[in-house]
Parts: structure tokens; sequence; C-alpha cells
């Protein structure tokens, strides 16, 4: 992921990811049956936990950007070495051989991750600095090294300690690969300095070591697909290596072979949903819009990805958003036809921090009442209404949900909309309760009137879901 440190909104690729906000990305649909049937199955589960973690949880830093020799805001260097970009880089590196987590607890998260209403969790098995959270035989940067001193816990291989945890809970299991990798010498040769995010030098000149890249890279999905089970989604960041990256300024060509990757894949995993991020082509089987939330429905199947707090890692005493703004953005999601993938990152001990637990606590209570208007939905016009958005099912069912605000405790006294109404000679209903509500039709807008003596009687905080037929 990009990153502005201490700033919510940020878009990686940003002429890109404002394009599929407004819904002028090309789509390629699969053909593969399995892959729909999967495809149909994510989509219809709506809510998932993203996880970035890695060595730099230790400085609390954003996640490997701090290696890139790029002038933006989340690039820069803080802390010891910054001054001198090689020794810093050393230092970074270094950080393997003090990265021991011993409150890492997988089942806890997955546990939390399910009372939230969670249904799949997509975890960093390899960010962009090429270290790896789990058991790989490509290299030595990784936590199960023997130099690094979590390797002697038995719950070294992290990948599949987690993604183990996850399935017992019934959840989704999805891995984040990074096709960049800063640590190997065969993408950012040592020969030459990194100028910037990408290869550091020609790959048509030097088509052997580029050759290397790709094998290396292949095996370690390979891995993934073979030794950690069953998974659902094979999630690929770092979409400037590309095929069509030859060319533009500052690029050399960086194609991986991503047809020899996904037949792998499927034949491992059979109906795998693959997101090859930000790269038009038949291997991003879904759109992953960053931090933002698109105004309508889009025409294909995509997930807005979004951190709990201000950063995708750990950052101490970072800010989270409101229980509140939470729900109130997997309701917007959700209208417009999207999944919520909502990131937590796991500080250094190998823990969230307390406050995520809380956020979690909050958003499975409101769940708990109302899960029916989110999973297995559909968006339905006008998708939005003032302070309430609109998610349907297939047989007409309409779920109102009005989105109040923090210090909002009481039902309004009426509740008025346009664009959609209730069938003829229905009621409207209020989950979590018995309540039934008459309305009426003036001029195009319904008006739902709730007497005095009934607008205390709230089945939940954040936001409240009415139900009728249309």
């Amino acid at each position: 992921m990009k990153f502005f440190q201490k700033t919510s909104i940020f878009i990686s690729f940003f002429s890109l990811l404002t394009a599929v906000v407004n819904g002028q990305e090309k789509y390629y649909p699969p053909s593969d049956s399995l892959v729909i049937k999967r495809l149909a199955w994510w989509s219809n589960i709506k809510f998932g936990l993203l996880m970035h973690w890695g060595t730099y949880s230790q400085l609390g830093i954003v996640e490997s950007w701090s290696l890139c020799p790029e002038d933006e805001n989340w690039t820069q260097r803080k802390g010891p070495y910054s001054e001198n970009y090689f020794d810093y880089k050393r230092n970074y590196e270094n950080l393997k051989t003090t990265f021991n987590p011993v409150k890492f607890n997988p089942e806890k998260w997955a546990k939390a991750a399910k009372d939230a209403g969670m249904k799949y969790v997509v975890f960093t098995t390899k960010h962009h600095d090429g270290f790896c959270m789990f058991d790989t035989k490509e290299t030595d940067y990784k936590i199960t090294d023997k130099n690094c001193p979590f390797s002697k816990n038995e719950k070294s291989n992290v990948t599949k300690e987690v993604f183990s945890a996850f399935r017992k809970e019934g959840l989704g299991v999805g891995a984040y690969f990074s096709k960049p990798d800063w640590h190997s010498d065969d993408y950012w040769w040592k020969y030459f300095p990194p100028m910037n995010r990408n290869v550091n030098y020609d790959t048509k000149k030097y088509p052997e070591r580029w050759k290397k890249f790709e094998e290396f890279t292949f095996n370690q999905m390979k891995e993934l697909m073979t030794d950690y089970g069953k998974v659902d989604i094979l999630w690929l960041d770092g979409g400037w290596v590309r095929p069509d990256s030859t060319g533009k300024e500052g690029l050399w060509t960086q194609q991986l072979n991503m047809h020899r990757i996904g037949e792998m894949a499927r034949s491992l995993q059979p109906g795998i949903i693959m997101v090859d991020r930000a790269v038009e082509g038949y291997y991003q089987n879904y759109l992953t819009p960053e931090q933002q939330v698109p105004e309508k429905p889009l025409a294909y199947p995509w997930e807005t990805c979004m951190t709990m707090a201000t950063s995708w890692s750990y950052v101490p005493n970072d800010v989270y958003k409101p229980a509140n703004k939470l729900i109130h953005l997997l309701a917007k999601v959700v209208s417009r036809g999207g999944n919520f993938l909502l990131n937590i990152g796991p500080g250094p001990d190998g823990d969230w921090d307390a406050v995520a637990y809380s956020r979690l606590k909050e958003i499975g209570d409101w769940m708990k009442v109302n899960d029916e208007a989110i999973y297995e939905t559909q968006p339905v016009p006008p998708y939005e209404s003032g302070k309430i958005v609109f998610t349907s099912k297939k047989d007409g069912t309409v779920y109102m949900i009005y989105l109040a605000e923090e210090n909002e405790t009481i039902l309004p006294g009426e509740i008025s909309f346009s664009g959609i109404a209730p069938r003829a000679n229905t009621v409207v209903k209020l989950l979590g309760t018995n309540l039934n509500f008459r309305w009426k039709e003036e001029n195009g807008i319904v008006k739902i009137k709730i007497h005095e003596k009934l607008r205390t009687q709230i089945p939940c905080r954040h936001a409240w879901v009415f139900t009728f037929k249309k």
C-alpha cells in the first residue's frame, strides 16, 4: 500500500483508482465456472479484515515505503540512520534479528473478527520490503530464519497460523503478496542504487537476472498455494510490476508471466479469486479502490480497502475511526454493491491495539441486530437519500439504513426519502424490534411518522434499519 502518515485519505496510483471509482476501468470477467462461483460467494459476504504486519512494526512506521527512494510524504525516513539511505536500509533489514512478537495469538484475532461479522481475512504474507511472514525456501529474509528470535516459537510460521485460525472460525482466507521485492538482488540489483519503486536495471539488457526474479516470485506463490491449506483469494499488490510498464519514463519492462502464475494457482487452488491490483486483465477478478467509497455502484465486482486507524501498519497512539463512522462506511460500501475490507495493523508484540478490539466489538453488536441488511444484498436505486442508504434482497425486500449521528440516541419523529417506495398496503418494520410503522407518499416523497412514545425504542446504536417490500 502507498501511505500518507497521519492522513486518512490517500490513493495508490491516483489517476487509475480515480478512474476505477468513476466506473471507467475496463473489466475482464472470468470464464472459469469455479472462479465465477467463488466470486459470487465473495460478493455475498461483504465484510473482511486486512492485516499489514512485518518487522517495520517495531519502528512504528509506514510499511516498507521508507525504503523507497522517492521524495513523497509516505516515504520519509525517520529515526536512526535516516540521514544516510544505505545505512538506513541496512538497519531496516536488520530488524529481522529483533522481531519477536511473543503475544501473537491468531485465534484471538479470528474470534474478534468473526464476532464483528467479518467473513474473510487477507493477510500480508510479504510486503514490498521482501520480508516473508511465511516459511519460504526461496530466501532467508523471513520470520522463520534462525536469526529471527521468533523462529524458535512454535507459531513462527505466522501465515500458516493465521490462515488456520481464521479457517477454524469459518472465515475465508486471502494471501496478500507483493510482486515487487525490494530485498531481492534480482529486483533491486546491488550493482546499481535503487532510483524509485521500480526494478533498478534494464530487464531487456539483463534478461537472465529478470528471469531469476520471475522464477523466485513464481516459486514463492507456489509455496503459498501448496503448503497453506485452502486459499480463497490471491491478492497481488505492487501494480507497477505490469506488462505495459516498458516505455514509461524511469521504468523498464517488469512483466511477470501472469498466465503461468494463474494456471499454477488454479491447478493447486481450483476456483481461487485472483486480484492483480490495478492491472487490467483476466487476473483482476475484482477491483480495489483504496480509502474511498464510490458514489454509485460500479459495473464489476469491487472492494473498498480502508484503514481502521490512519496507517496501514502499526503506529503507536494512532487515531482510530469511531465505530459510528466505521458502521456508516460499511453500510455505504454495501449500498453501492461493494465489499468492505477493513485494515488493522498488529504491533511489534504480536497483538492489536485495545482500541481495535473495542471497535470490532461495537461493529459486532450492530451486526447482530442488522446483518441481514448487509449479507447477500445488492444495491437498489436511489442507493442513498439524505441520511439513508439502501440495500435489497432478490425477493424484493428493501433495507433502509438510517445513519444516525454519534449523539443521536432516539428515532427521529419523521423519516422521509425519495426514489423508492414500499409496496401498497405494506408496513415498514424496524429490525431488532416488534415495531411496525405506517407510511404515506406525497409528491414522490415517502414519509414515515414515528410516534413520540416509540422514539426511544432503539435496538442498537449508530444506525437503524427499516425494512419493507417494494
